[in-house]
């Protein structure tokens, strides 16, 4: 049975966070979402005064990480689905072709996105569908490998819009995917697989949780790294 999960807010002067009461919890973290916002996640004895102290605490932490989201905030370009735009897939940009006649309405072939005139008023639905089916095999393809390297079983792999989350581990042993992983280049795309391959073991991002991925991925952290200064250069389709 999984533990209840209690949300409430809490404000620190200038700060507000999203108060997460576990069971599960036998610590305190401090989280900050891609968008900028706070979560405190918390056992639920812990009254107040230790909350607000744990935050005074992590004030300078908090305060680097929300100048670093600042940063990476900046304006996303859309995509324009007109000849010679340029469409990811695996990390490599591949121009857009617009035809008259082909038998689906979105391929990639000889290195380029072609698509059907036709199909251009739902473009970005055939997009999203094209990157969705690949997604799905690709992922599941580096999870298959890697669940043997560290020693789980998942349930399966599912694929959909996951907001600002590359990934998550869910009920029952599923693991869950943004389509647009398969946007990033395949290094970064493996160690969002790794990442949530690990939470299988570990539920929180514990040192119990990085020890793990650095077993199955001794790099980790350059990737780690990558994904946060330029997974935002994907968001644009």
């Amino acid at each position: 049975m999984l533990a209840k999960v209690e949300a409430l807010k809490l404000q620190v002067d200038d700060l507000q966070f999203t108060l997460r009461h576990s069971a599960r919890r036998k610590t305190m973290q401090i989280t900050v979402e891609r968008d900028g916002d706070l979560v405190l996640s918390a056992p639920p004895e812990l009254d107040e005064a230790r909350l607000r102290a744990f935050v005074q605490e992590k004030r300078f932490w908090i305060y680097t990480k929300l100048a670093e989201k600042d940063r990476l905030q900046r304006p996303i370009p859309r995509k324009e689905y007109v000849g010679g735009e340029g469409f990811l897939y695996l990390g490599r940009s591949h121009r857009l072709k617009l035809v008259d006649e082909q038998d689906v309405p979105l391929k990639l072939a000889a290195g380029r996105f072609c698509l059907r005139h036709d199909a251009l008023p739902a473009a970005r639905e055939h997009f999203i569908r094209w990157y969705s089916e690949r997604a799905k095999a690709w992922l599941a393809s580096r999870v298959a490998e890697y669940q043997r390297r560290m020693e789980v079983k998942p349930a399966g792999v599912k694929v959909q819009d996951l907001g600002y989350r590359w990934g998550s581990c869910g009920k029952g042993d599923w693991l869950y995917f943004h389509w647009k992983a398969v946007l990033l280049p395949a290094r970064i795309a493996e160690y969002v697989v790794v990442h949530e391959i690990a939470h299988l073991h570990e539920p929180h991002h514990t040192p119990a949780f990085w020890l793990r991925v650095e077993r199955a991925m001794p790099d980790y952290a350059q990737r780690k790294a990558w994904l946060a200064e330029h997974g935002i250069d994907v968001e644009g389709i």
